[in-house]
């Protein structure tokens, strides 16, 4: 998915604060919900993000953001854990992940359907490959896909 523009002024500022904690930044997103912004950043490590390092990148950020002052509206900034549903966007995530169960939403039905579930096969030249709990290997271009994330199975 693009990143909007401000998404775009960002991420340089936001990288090297995520890297130098030896963090994983998993997404950042812009978005408007009612009247109010947000500026959203994931992040992720091997174990788990605890809240001390959600605060640490989020003061380092807030500063780093009143510094600069790239963002021209008030916005609410909030940094946390993908959690346990954790979106796959990136090539890494694929490969990372191959082998776990992941839920696929597409933005129009395949067979009838647009939401799969199944084991990571893996992500070649975007195509995405699963195969489902009966054996059925399905392919899906990551293009044509709404949302992929690790499924929560209880």
């Amino acid at each position: 998915m693009a990143k909007s523009n401000t998404e775009k002024k960002v991420l340089p500022l936001l990288e090297p604060i995520v890297e130098e904690r030896g963090l994983e930044l998993v997404d950042l997103e812009f978005v408007k919900e009612g009247a109010n912004w947000y500026l959203r950043v994931y992040i992720d490590k091997e174990g788990g993000v605890s809240i001390d390092d959600c605060e640490a990148v989020s003061r380092a950020l807030e500063a780093k953001l009143d510094e600069k002052d790239p963002i021209e509206q008030a916005y609410v900034l909030e940094v946390s854990s993908p959690g346990i549903d954790r979106p796959l966007k990136k090539d890494a995530d694929f490969i990372r992940f191959q082998g776990e169960i992941i839920d696929v939403k597409l933005y129009k039905a395949v067979d009838g359907q647009k939401q799969f579930q199944g084991k990571l096969l893996g992500l070649n030249d975007g195509v995405i490959s699963l195969e489902e709990e009966d054996g059925t290997v399905r392919e899906f271009v990551q293009k044509d896909t709404a949302d992929v994330r690790l499924a929560v199975i209880f």
